[in-house]
């Protein structure tokens, strides 16, 4: 049974940090894609950055780009994302993504608060 839990949700002050922890069970991790995605108050669930199996590549939506950091520990089954400078519109529910198999696995994601 695939399990994804994410942690490291917080309530951060414009233009500081956090690191986004999601732990994975249950299937092979280290031969599959990992993403994270993200949803704002009354907004669609939108993507924010995918990893490769080795993590030797990512991509990025354009709203997160040169301030996100996705990365992998498969030795740990654990997918991070390492957010820096946030804003107040990164406030949002995170979410650990797996595709696999035509389905798409969710954790029950972590709250990130950008405010002052």
């Amino acid at each position: 049974q695939v399990q994804l839990v994410e942690s490291g949700g917080d309530l951060v002050q414009p233009g500081g940090s956090l690191r986004l922890s999601c732990l994975a069970s249950g299937f092979a991790f280290s031969n599959n894609v990992m993403s994270w995605y993200r949803q704002a108050p009354k907004k669609a669930r939108e993507w924010v950055a995918t990893i490769s199996i080795l993590g030797t590549s990512a991509n990025y939506a354009d709203s997160v780009k040169d301030r996100f950091t996705i990365s992998r520990d498969n030795r740990k089954n654990a997918v991070y994302l390492q957010m820096n400078n946030l804003k107040p519109e990164d406030t949002a529910v995170y979410y650990c993504n797996l595709y696999l198999n035509d389905m798409d696995y969710w954790g029950k994601g972590t709250l990130v608060t950008v405010s002052s």
